[in-house]
């Protein structure tokens, strides 16, 4: 039940950060539950020795879904860096 869980929680947390940083249009859903679940792990790096909290989404708390959103916003920015470079 815990996966079910993380989906769903890193699909809305990719979907905020797609839409926080314009991405939105260009993102399908599968794309927002990937960045919101990587964006979870990588929010958990970062929260985890910096400010000491950390969440997961496996089991659905506010907590979680916030580090998960800031880490899927971080994530979203570096893909951005890399693409900018790129001719499109």
């Amino acid at each position: 039940m815990g996966w079910i869980i993380a989906l769903i929680v890193g699909g809305v947390a990719g979907w905020l950060a797609s839409l926080l940083m314009n991405r939105d249009s260009s993102m399908g859903l599968f794309m927002n539950i990937v960045v919101g679940c990587i964006g979870s792990v990588v929010g958990n790096l970062i929260a985890g020795p910096l400010l000491g909290i950390s969440g997961s989404v496996q089991e659905f708390s506010l907590t979680g879904l916030v580090i998960a959103v800031v880490g899927a916003v971080v994530l979203l920015a570096i893909v951005n860096l890399i693409q900018r470079g790129r001719v499109r």
